[in-house]
């Protein structure tokens, strides 16, 4: 949606009221300026070589423009009582070269450009520092704001602009205040945002169903390969099989891609078994777990290898993907956890945990409106994850002492969620304040619940946050607890092998309780039904 249906100009007039309410007070009356400068085409190492172009985040949001090589100029004079005079934004574009025409796609025309933005002017870049001198002339007690200067961060703002302001003896120049404003800003969602962030789900809902489904014809026998398929000619897309994370990354981002998404807004996570308990396993290359026939099974039709006597099957196993596209730089955060092998249905012990993992999310989703403290929703997580392990068996004694203990952070170590939007750990800053007055006295938990949370405030209408608690039985954290009086260490040894369960949604905090942006199904009943290929 970038163009002139993306309401650049509402962003940039919140991010200047957010701006007036930190500044200090000699500066509030002067005339504000934002200048910023977009990203550049990325070249791989030392070479000519283009590298997938992103706008960076900041300066999409106050432009809605992805032209690499641009620059936002923007003026808001807040002693103007004239709404229509108080703001005026000016984008700067790269002047098209006609050398670079056979190799690239030229970037609009300042006629195309201005159906395209929604600013008050657009030109050249060329022109941007005479630009800058006439601002400085006609305001000159302008406060110029930018992103965190000399930083790897940000896109740099070439020195001939800065160094044209900084001279200047009655104009302050600064980088203290627009970054921790874009990001407060950023943190509560319009219309046109939720919009965009919808479309990224619904792309993303419909690449995981698609690699449920693939697995599930599998299943079924419904994958056929034709004559000379893999032999004479290449696999076709209707041939594939998935019998390895990379193959289910494949499928993930190319139904993304098929639909128009560009980009993913992340490395995809593809982890099968163990490796399920690495949060953020990026590597995707490892093939499932798989098993000899064995005497009398008649599991055999849950095989994914071809031939009419398959020498191996599957062993029963969870594949947790945890991947979503951008649509227009807005962000899908996803993940489900899936069976396969045993003919696409959980066994005994990963449906214990799914249930659970599914029980923590949906009572956490219950609990969503605004002025609920995300901290509130990270204690009943793991209240629930103490119950169910009481239930099972794997822990004993009192939930109370166990809950203090915190030996629960070995088994669900990582936040609840964090806000979403242009990126996928979106506005930090915002989400986590340094100085944090709001965080509510935990009568019964532990310390390490909060570790790793990225989200530390009440809820608002209008933020957009993920919902992705797990359980996970990783090595390392296991060893926290391996003298635990609380845990039933032989009953643990049957679960090691499951590696880890999540699930995760994309939330709208809404004015009486949340909408959930996520339309691919996770109850275990549809879940098998799919895997399995029965519907």
């Amino acid at each position: 949606m970038s163009g002139s249906s993306y309401c650049a100009r509402a962003h940039i007039q919140r991010t200047f009221e957010q701006l007036m309410n930190v500044l200090p007070s000699q500066l509030k009356e002067k005339p504000q300026v934002i200048l910023l400068a977009g990203g550049r085409t990325p070249f791989r190492n030392d070479t000519d070589r283009e590298l997938p172009f992103r706008q960076e985040s900041n300066f999409y949001y106050l432009s809605g423009c992805s032209v690499p090589g641009s620059f936002l100029l923007a003026l808001y004079q807040p002693e103007h009582t004239n709404v229509s005079t108080r703001l005026s934004v000016k984008l700067s574009i790269p002047e098209i070269q006609a050398a670079d025409l056979m190799w690239s796609v030229p970037p609009p025309t300042i006629e195309e450009a201005k159906q395209l933005f929604d600013v008050t002017d657009i030109a050249y870049s060329s022109e941007l520092q005479s630009t800058i001198e006439l601002l400085l002339q006609s305001h000159p007690e302008a406060v110029f704001h930018t992103l965190p200067r000399n930083s790897p961060l940000f896109p740099t703002l070439p020195e001939e602009y800065m160094a044209t302001i900084v001279t200047s003896e009655t104009h302050t120049a600064t980088d203290a205040y627009l970054l921790s404003s874009l990001h407060k800003t950023r943190l509560i969602k319009d219309e046109n945002e939720v919009a965009m962030l919808q479309r990224a789900n619904d792309i993303s809902s419909r690449a995981h169903e698609t690699v449920m489904r693939v697995l599930g014809n599998a299943v079924q026998g419904k994958i056929l390969q034709a004559k000379g398929a893999g032999i004479d000619r290449p696999l076709l897309p209707g041939e594939w099989l998935i019998e390895k994370e990379a193959e289910a990354e494949a499928i993930f981002v190319a139904s993304c891609r098929r639909e128009g998404a560009v980009h993913q807004a992340y490395l995809p996570i593809v982890a099968a078994s163990r490796r399920a308990a690495t949060l953020h396993y990026c590597c995707n290359d490892r093939e499932f777990t798989w098993g000899p026939v064995k005497p009398h099974d008649h599991l055999n039709h849950g095989a994914l290898a071809h031939g009419p006597a398959p020498e191996r099957q599957l062993e029963p196993q969870l594949l947790l993907i945890d991947a979503g596209c951008e649509w227009d730089c807005y962000s899908a955060d996803i993940t489900r956890t899936m069976p396969v092998g045993n003919g696409g249905k959980f066994t005994e012990k990963g449906k214990q945990i799914y249930s659970l993992v599914l029980e923590m999310q949906q009572k956490s989703m219950k609990t969503l409106r605004p002025g609920v403290h995300w901290d509130t929703i990270q204690l009943l997580c793991h209240h629930i994850l103490v119950e169910g392990f009481l239930n099972l068996g794997l822990f004993k004694g009192s939930k109370d002492e166990i809950l203090r203990s915190g030996i629960s952070s070995a088994f669900f170590p990582h936040g609840v969620g964090h806000s979403l939007g242009m990126d996928v750990h979106d506005v930090p800053s915002a989400s986590k304040p340094i100085n944090n007055t709001t965080i509510p006295q935990d009568k019964v938990g532990h310390p390490s619940f909060y570790t790793y949370l990225r989200l530390r405030l009440p809820l608002a209408e209008g933020m957009v946050v993920t919902v992705e608690p797990g359980i996970y039985f990783h090595e390392h954290l296991l060893k926290a607890v391996e003298e635990s009086e609380y845990v039933d260490h032989n009953l643990l040894e049957e679960y090691r092998e499951m590696g880890g369960v999540r699930i995760e949604d994309d939330v709208l905090i809404t004015s009486d309780g949340c909408e959930n942006l996520t339309k691919v199904r996770s109850d275990v009943e549809w879940l098998e039904s799919v895997c399995s290929g029965v519907i």
